[in-house]
């Protein structure tokens, strides 16, 4: 374990070639400690196991790292060609249960175990060659093909420990313990907690452009907060301490619980922590592979909601206000104790980036300053949903990072825990979870009159999406025909109002397409491929209204509020299924459709062809193919062999109708002239582009058995 100990790199100092090979470095123990955790699963029968019901079987963790090293490289166009495109299809997304995570097992044809190993070791091969042979330049910043080495490379850390958490819930006799290290041997009677006062200060936040380390989007931004005085317990919350709220009866008292809370733990029927056990002997604790007498001066190991309701009762019991800290607060208490920055480490201050255990260990074991366990044990939960700091923007390559859990459902997690290691063992990391989630997190509590001041973020405010939103719900506020309108009466007339059509719309946006059809169509499948598109018609379905803003001018803005009543759409939502996915590369699962519609989608697409040579297999004989399209080839989408049309051939034009055509006429018919319809996009106030798209219609053709 030691020899693969390792620290995140700072990205702006250094030569070139001495980068090069601190970064292979990096990568070759992290590939190498994330399969080690692997190896306390008996069999590979154990990998088609779930450890979590809302998450994925094991084998899919195993896959994911690697394939998304592969897409990512693909996406960024540092590597032109996949290795798998159908691992890289069903291990791609699905780490939250997010409305849009695919969990059904039908859907997954999952490989043999060896067949994924061997695609680790052939994704190893590229990513190796990837950096060994890519140009290098210094400083790496977010655009550099490096940043996406890193990204894969942070990416697989977090699964390192996200998966040992779905490991840590599997039964123990699929398990082998010992094998990923040593955990702590010492236990013993709780200390006894007491609270230590921080001054408040004014408090500034977020991760500076220019920071030497890699950062996921979320960290970048400028936030000031003023913290007011507070006190903090000096330990984490223990086991021993944890365990006089539940003999109080802390998980029958429905007043000690928030109403999430409440539902929750009614629901779980929970009558303590998830990896507590209780028999006639006592209590016992479940660590990742093995079961130990409960070590009550350890951390308890909560999700938010318990930790919320020990709070509660703590204050019912003294009459004082408990909470939990706010992220600025915990910052606070960073800064109080004077923590340095991973990379100035000489010796690692607390129980984190296993450099000590595999496991949790005493809370009065590390000690920082005045307290314990600042940072690492485990992780600390906070009263903040978390949200971008002011100036957050997506990274392009990776834009369903952070966006997804900007919906005031996931809370932060701070400090890190033992097994946190390369960019979660940095003072900016940013992870949160859903507040019933469970992570190898516990809490420290505070005491504090002052209000808990949520950042909120109501209104949409990605400019890519806002004017999707505008596209697709504008008219609204508008007098013209919107696009997807347009589409949806060239759907009626084809299908005639036939109910039971099942259709595919493979550029979904911000959906109002698929809501529009889904008003005579029962079925109705809509995609996209980005996270922060596909989030608002999930938000429609789910809350039945969205709000976004628009630029009027210069820095001035207007808001926009979409309510799906007001459309008359609210019976339709029931029959829509809005899923993110990529159309070079969709699930299997994804064919049997009467009608697909392709929205202004081709000039994204990296092959173009490619996706036209194969769209037949996803409709029944008879179907129906909507093409619409402006041929507006993009060579930073679409390199200039991939283009349909649009060029010279032996001195002759070829149009993209024509190869269009002539890679569509073996399993299609053109049912009509090309038309041309109007698509106007606003992107102020006074500025509005408009373009012709040409919609041709196919049909396909019967196949010959």
């Amino acid at each position: 374990m030691n020899n693969l100990i390792a620290k995140t790199i700072d990205l702006r100092s250094g030569t070139p070639e001495s980068k090069r090979q601190e970064i292979r470095e990096y990568f070759l123990k992290t590939w190498a400690i994330d399969e080690l955790l692997y190896t306390q699963l008996k069999s590979d029968a154990a990998f088609y196991h779930r450890g979590d019901p809302l998450r994925h079987i094991i084998l899919f963790y195993l896959g994911h790292t690697a394939v998304f090293f592969i897409n990512k490289l693909y996406l960024a166009r540092i590597i032109d060609k996949r290795i798998n495109p159908k691992f890289e299809s069903i291990f791609a997304i699905g780490v939250d249960e997010m409305s849009w995570d695919d969990l059904d097992n039908n859907h997954y044809d999952w490989p043999p175990v060896s067949e994924v190993r061997d695609y680790r070791d052939e994704a190893k091969k590229i990513i190796l060659r990837v950096i060994d042979h890519t140009p290098l330049q210094l400083p790496i910043g977010r655009e550099n093909p490096f940043w996406m080495i890193m990204m894969g490379i942070e990416h697989e850390r977090i699964h390192l420990e996200t998966s040992s958490v779905l490991i840590r819930q599997l039964p123990l006799e699929l398990l082998i313990p010992g094998l990923f290290g040593a955990r702590c041997p010492d236990a013993g009677a709780a200390p006894e907690n007491g609270l230590i006062p921080v001054p408040g200060a004014r408090m500034m936040l977020g991760k500076p452009a220019d920071h030497p380390l890699y950062g996921w989007d979320n960290e970048y931004g400028h936030s000031e907060e003023e913290v007011a005085d507070f006190a903090a317990a000096r330990y984490l919350t223990s086991n021993g301490e944890y365990l006089a709220f539940i003999e109080d009866g802390g998980y029958h008292t429905q007043d000690y619980w928030t109403e999430e809370g409440w539902n929750w733990r009614n629901f779980k029927k929970a009558e303590m922590p998830l990896f507590w056990r209780k028999d006639e002997k006592g209590y016992r604790l479940r660590l990742v592979a093995e079961e130990i007498d409960m070590p009550w001066n350890w951390p308890v190991e909560v999700n938010y909601l318990e930790a919320k309701a020990f709070c509660n009762w703590k204050s019912a019991q003294t009459g004082k206000t408990y909470r939990l800290p706010t992220e600025a607060e915990w910052y606070r208490l960073h800064e109080e104790v004077q923590l340095s920055e991973v990379t100035a480490w000489k010796q690692t201050p607390g129980n984190i980036n296993l450099e000590h255990f595999t496991s949790p260990c005493p809370v009065d074991r590390f000690e920082q300053g005045a307290f314990f366990d600042v940072i690492g044990n485990v992780w600390q939960w906070t009263e903040t949903p978390i949200t971008g700091y002011p100036g957050f923007s997506v990274h392009p390559m990776y834009d369903d990072f952070s966006t997804p859990t900007f919906d005031g459902k996931h809370n932060l997690i701070k400090g890190g825990s033992w097994i946190s290691t390369g960019n979660e063992a940095t003072i900016h990391s940013r992870y949160a979870f859903r507040r019933h989630f469970y992570q190898h997190a516990g809490f420290r509590y505070i005491q504090s009159d002052a209000p808990v001041k949520i950042q909120q973020a109501d209104y949409e405010t990605d400019e890519e999406v806002t004017r999707s939103c505008e596209e697709n719900w504008g008219d609204a506020f508008a007098t013209e025909c919107a696009l997807p309108l347009q589409l949806a009466d060239l759907v009626h007339d084809l299908l005639r109002g036939e109910h039971n059509k099942r259709i595919l719309d493979l550029n979904a946006g911000t959906g109002r397409l698929a809501f529009e059809l889904a008003r005579t169509y029962k079925d109705v499948t809509a995609l996209d491929f980005t996270a922060r598109m596909i989030r608002i018609p999930i938000q429609l379905q789910e809350q039945g209204y969205v709000r976004y803003t628009m630029k009027d001018e210069g820095e001035l803005v207007f808001y926009r509020d979409v309510v799906l009543a007001d459309f008359g759409l609210t019976e339709a939502k029931e029959r829509i299924l809005f899923m993110q996915a990529d159309a070079m590369n969709l699930k299997p699962n994804y064919t049997g459709y009467d009608l697909i519609v392709v929205p202004a989608l081709l000039e994204e697409l990296s092959d173009p062809g490619l996706f036209l040579s194969q769209i037949h297999t996803r409709l029944n004989d008879g179907g129906v193919l909507l093409l619409a399209s402006d041929y507006d080839w993009d060579l930073l989408k679409t390199k200039r062999d991939k283009w349909p049309g649009g060029f010279k051939e032996d001195g002759e034009p070829v149009t993209s109708l024509e190869g269009i055509t002539k890679i569509l006429e073996p399993h299609f018919t053109l049912q009509a002239e090309p038309l041309e319809l109007k698509r106007l996009r606003k992107r102020s106030s006074r500025h509005t582009t408009q373009q012709m798209l040409q919609v041709t219609i196919w049909k396909k053709k019967m196949t010959i058995r």
